[in-house]
């Protein structure tokens, strides 16, 4: 089974978002959606200066310890701020676990030398980039989930299009545009969505990310979601979508979002930055996690660029193979469904590949009672709905959790170097977890 193609993912997302209602009068979701609140979207090739890393950057505060006075006040704010936005009647997004208030700008990055793999005619690739970031509490303002539109070209893509996209575009947030960065230096986390997907569908573990200690990269490849606003009014939509059929084709997508990646990383990292916080990032601290092929694409990023330093990959086939002399003892999670796809000896051989050629720390987990949605916003969204239809066994709620609890523990281990005993092996409180170790090996 490809768990990337387009067709797949209809159906994945027809049967996870079957429980959205359609707008009624009198309902407790006729209340209009309100405007949209501008974005501060920068683009790269306008100079622009980072601020200068404080001298001495602020302490984290780890999620599995007490929080700070400083970071309890953070999250009070936070909360209040959340709470006063008019969205917050309707659908919301999970509250994140850490200490910290999230801040979030908007990128448009340009690689002009290298023309887009999908679109010959387009002599630059383009990407659209959300950072999120650690920030002041009760700074910037609640920041939209996605436009009406992207959200109508996903659902009319899966043949929901009697859903109202306006219910969920207004889905309340919990990080704020314009917002001021807290001082410090902090591990970089990319996050790359599923195929024919938008980054806005990984919001929730984004920002949960963020507070934690983190900056987010999310990142949109350009037509290889339904629909993506872009600067000048452009949506562009999927075109990749018709093109993608065999794990051949699925190589050539992943190979291609790792060279998307390592640009983000250059404009993030580099001199004259694209974002004007990037002194906020340590770039000796550098991870990856994606849905899908997002999750896919870590293992040809990792491969070619030695500046990321652990993966996740969550539920995604690996069309560009793990090198036969492995990551050069770099850590790797795959995080996925407990079904017959993901499963050792599975459907989808690459894992088993892959595990075979993880050379460092690894873990392999699957997730009882999952489907291939379960690893982004999509079941939290459903369960606040009652409109009748089937649902996966895994609430939404427990979805988030398991999702957000284990890749954040994988990158405080790794990024942070905070042991992390979750990872250690099965938890009582997390049975729908599932450890497995089809060849042991030293790197446990």
């Amino acid at each position: 089974m490809n768990r990337i193609t387009h067709r797949s993912r209809a159906a994945a997302l027809a049967l996870t978002l079957a429980a959205l209602p359609v707008a009624a009068a009198g309902t407790a979701w006729a209340a209009p959606a309100p405007t949209a609140a501008p974005q501060t979207t920068y683009t790269a090739h306008i100079t622009q200066t980072a601020p200068t890393a404080p001298s001495s950057p602020t302490a984290l505060t780890s999620p599995t310890t007490p929080a700070s006075p400083a970071a309890q006040s953070a999250q009070t704010a936070q909360t209040a701020a959340v709470s006063a936005d008019p969205r917050a009647a309707g659908l919301a997004l999970p509250r994140p676990t850490g200490p910290f208030a999230v801040g979030r700008d908007t990128l448009h990055l340009v690689d002009r030398h290298r023309p887009d793999p999908w679109v010959p005619t387009a002599k630059v690739r383009e990407l659209m980039v959300t950072t999120y970031f650690p920030a002041r509490p009760g700074t910037g303002r609640p920041a939209r989930y996605a436009t009406t539109e992207e959200v109508r070209l996903m659902l009319e893509g899966t043949e929901l299009d009697d859903i109202p996209a306006e219910k969920v575009s207004s889905t309340a947030t919990h990080s704020r545009e314009h917002a001021r960065p807290l001082h410090g230096r902090y591990p970089l986390v990319v996050l790359s969505p599923g195929f024919s997907v938008s980054r806005y569908t990984v919001t929730a573990l984004a920002e949960d990310i963020a507070s934690r200690g983190y900056v987010v990269a999310a990142v949109d490849h350009a037509y290889e979601s339904a629909g993506t606003a872009f600067p000048g009014g452009r949506m562009l939509t999927c075109l990749a979508c018709d093109k993608v059929k065999t794990l051949e084709d699925i190589k050539y997508a992943a190979e291609g979002r790792a060279k998307d990646v390592s640009f983000v990383l250059d404009r993030l990292t580099g001199p004259n930055p694209a974002w004007p916080h990037a002194g906020l990032i340590d770039t000796k601290r550098i991870g990856m996690v994606g849905h899908s092929l997002g999750g896919a694409s870590a293992v040809p990023a990792m491969a070619t660029d030695r500046r990321i330093t652990a993966g996740v990959n969550m539920d995604g086939t690996f069309g560009s193979p793990v090198p036969a002399s492995g990551l050069n003892g770099r850590p790797f999670m795959l995080l996925g469904t407990d079904d017959e796809t993901h499963r050792p000896g599975g459907e989808d051989k690459t894992w088993d590949e892959a595990w075979s050629r993880f050379d460092g720390w690894k873990r392999w987990l699957t997730v009882a009672g999952s489907d291939h949605f379960t690893f982004t916003d999509i079941p939290a969204l459903s369960d606040q709905l009652d409109r009748p239809g089937p649902k996966p066994p895994l609430t939404g709620a427990r979805s988030a959790d398991i999702t957000r609890a284990y890749v954040g523990a994988f990158f405080d281990q790794h990024l942070r170097r905070i042991p992390q005993p979750l990872l250690d092996g099965p938890s009582g409180a997390n049975p729908e977890v599932k450890f497995h170790d089809p060849a042991p090996t030293s790197h446990r």
